[in-house]
């Protein structure tokens, strides 16, 4: 059974990308902004969050936030995506809960890399 991913973000030449790029491995879900993001996780457990943070409606700050405290999706690992490189965005999704922050454009095998460390984090345990 495939691991299922979630794709939250509002450019939907990112979402397509994404899951063109997941789908071999994984099962996708994909979503506008954090406010359907929420709504489908009303409903289903991922075992990956992709989140962008600049978004209408319900940005990825806002998104973690609501995640962290709902208790259900608690520990689910979200990776934060954005198109800004600094500092304080990771610190605040580091605060915020989120594991993994990633600048767009993002290469593609550190991607992989991130979401093998969070889905199978034995993965690398048994490489060393």
């Amino acid at each position: 059974m495939k691991k299922k991913i979630l794709v939250i973000d509002d450019e939907q030449s990112i979402r397509l990308l994404l899951e063109n790029f997941l789908k071999k491995e994984y099962e996708v879900a994909t979503k506008a902004n954090g406010e359907e993001g929420l709504l489908w996780l009303e409903t289903n457990v991922p075992h990956l969050i992709i989140c962008d943070i600049q978004m209408p409606v319900l940005d990825g700050y806002a998104f973690i936030a609501k995640v962290r405290a709902s208790g259900f999706q608690k520990h689910t690992p979200i990776l934060m995506l954005s198109g800004e490189e600094n500092s304080e965005s990771r610190v605040k999704c580091f605060r915020l809960g989120a594991q993994d922050f990633l600048v767009k454009p993002f290469n593609f095998q550190e991607l992989e890399e991130l979401i093998k460390k969070n889905i199978f984090p034995i993965h690398f345990a048994l490489e060393w």
